[in-house]
């Protein structure tokens, strides 16, 4: 995600802003129930009500609604919810039903309105962007249905349904960081196990005591049972209701171009940037834990503000968060980076070569059985080892489009004043072996395999044991092929 382009600096009225420097200019002060989050609400409360105003215009004309056993029901457009339809079916559906997958017959104008501020372009491809790929689109229970349409209600088992409830416990998440400290909340997704947010503190560092406050705030709001409320509003009057918050300000202005129309979400004082679907309130959220925090920068840039980052995890009944605390528990007692430690397998060192891994001699023993165990599977699939250079001029990653893409993920190296640059990765070295000499198709297919050691300039925030390194070698091969 950019920062704000020369000429569109986040700046809205006379509140806070992000300067020509890119960081926060400004008042801001740690407190409860700061001043703008009722000015926010009272600015929802004109929005909401012009908005349910154009929604009663809209034509309540007979639907059909297919469900999965092939069953339909009937009812009427702008008027009919998925979650009438789940309480016609049983009370039980209807409570533990998360969200609503639909099909609609026909084209919906009011899927193609909203523009998206709240994604963070690193982040993963969430539920409703892998419903859309499946001709579907994920729907709040709430909601009325816009027209015919073939249902499916998700709940929690589902990753869909999942990806929804854990992106409402980040609304939930933010209201509770919000509501003990004021902060200026910044981006909230869904995670693949949970969630997260990050919040503008000023100076103010989140301490223990402060991460079981917020704990306690967002238990609070799941008992609140607070309803989560949609809203469709221009890209000026999203700047008008975010006014007091430079962050939000910035990615309405950076992402919703001029003249589009962008959603949040409400869940009681908290308003959010959001193309949701939520859960029908925070009630649903029975358990609720923070995991743990770390620092974080605005858009990922080590040159904007600092920002803290607080991970939580949420379900639907204390007894699937007594289940996800135990397989915690048991998962620690394997962790690999104590292994390792305890059996003087592997270290790494905090300064002399962070990232890079040390193997000791029964480290070592273990890394060269799976290196032949690799090799005996290579021969029997038909792969042919290959050894390549660790270094390239920079050319080569300039024709293979890398350097455009992935420069500052990559170690970089002045060799008589040449850019030279350490592999991250050995597709085009292959490639050029391919490419020494003319081939006949009835070489094909050919198959190179390669242990060429690869190096990639992680952020040393991101290193971890031997999952995150910047120094490694793979199961790493790639087949040449005819087109048929």
């Amino acid at each position: 995600m950019a920062a704000a382009a020369p000429g569109r600096r986040a700046y809205a009225g006379g509140g806070p802003r992000i300067g020509e420097t890119g960081k926060f200019e400004g008042e801001f002060k740690v407190q409860e129930k700061a001043p703008f989050i009722k000015h926010r609400l009272d600015v929802w409360e004109r929005l909401r009500s012009k908005y349910l105003e154009e929604l009663g215009k809209k034509p309540h004309e007979p639907i059909k609604i297919e469900l999965p056993d092939g069953k339909v029901k009937e009812g009427r457009s702008f008027e009919t919810t998925a979650l009438e339809i789940a309480q016609g079916i049983s009370k039980g559906l209807a409570d533990s039903v998360v969200v609503a997958k639909v099909f609609y017959r026909e084209p919906i104008a009011s899927l193609k309105q909203c523009v998206a501020a709240d994604i963070d372009d690193d982040e993963p491809e969430d539920a409703a962007a892998a419903a859309q790929s499946q001709g579907a689109v994920l729907w709040d229970l709430n909601r009325p249905l816009e027209g015919s349409c073939r249902l499916e209600l998700l709940k929690f088992d589902d990753p869909q349904g999942q990806d929804v409830f854990w992106h409402s416990s980040a609304h939930i998440l933010g209201q509770a960081m919000e509501r003990a400290f004021g902060c200026h909340l910044t981006i909230g997704p869904a995670l693949e196990s949970g969630f997260y947010y990050d919040g503008f503190f000023g100076d103010r560092k989140l301490k223990a005591e402060d991460f079981t406050l917020i704990e306690k705030n967002a238990m609070d709001i799941c008992k609140e049972q607070q309803a989560f409320e949609r809203c469709v509003i221009t890209k000026e009057e999203a700047l008008e209701l975010f006014s007091e918050n430079p962050f939000k300000v910035q990615l309405i202005t950076n992402k919703v171009p001029d003249g589009s129309l962008t959603s949040c979400y409400r869940c009681g004082p908290l308003v959010d940037l959001c193309r949701g679907p939520h859960i029908p309130s925070t009630g649903r959220a029975k358990a609720f834990t923070i995991t743990k925090n770390s620092a974080a920068y605005w858009l990922g840039d080590q040159n904007l503000d600092s920002l803290q980052r607080l991970y939580g995890i949420a379900f639907p009944s204390d007894k699937q968060m007594k289940e996800y605390k135990n397989f915690l528990a048991e998962a620690a007692k394997r962790d690999h980076r104590n292994i390792g430690k305890q059996h003087e397998l592997f270290m790494h060192h905090p300064w002399a070569s962070p990232g890079s891994t040390f193997w000791f001699p029964a480290g070592a023993r273990l890394y060269n059985t799976l290196i032949d165990f690799m090799r005996k599977e290579y021969r029997l699939r038909g792969f042919t080892e290959v050894v390549t250079p660790n270094m390239y001029s920079a050319a080569l990653f300039k024709q293979s489009g890398h350097y455009q893409n992935y420069k500052e993920d990559m170690y970089s190296l002045d060799v008589e004043k040449q850019e030279w640059m350490l592999k991250p990765m050995n597709c085009p070295g292959h490639f050029l072996m391919f490419d020494a000499r003319i081939r006949s198709y009835k070489e094909l297919p050919i198959r190179f395999a390669d242990f060429g050691v690869l190096h990639r300039n992680e952020d040393s925030g991101a290193l971890s044991g031997l999952t995150r390194v910047r120094r490694f070698q793979q199961d790493d091969a790639h087949i040449f092929v005819r087109p048929d």
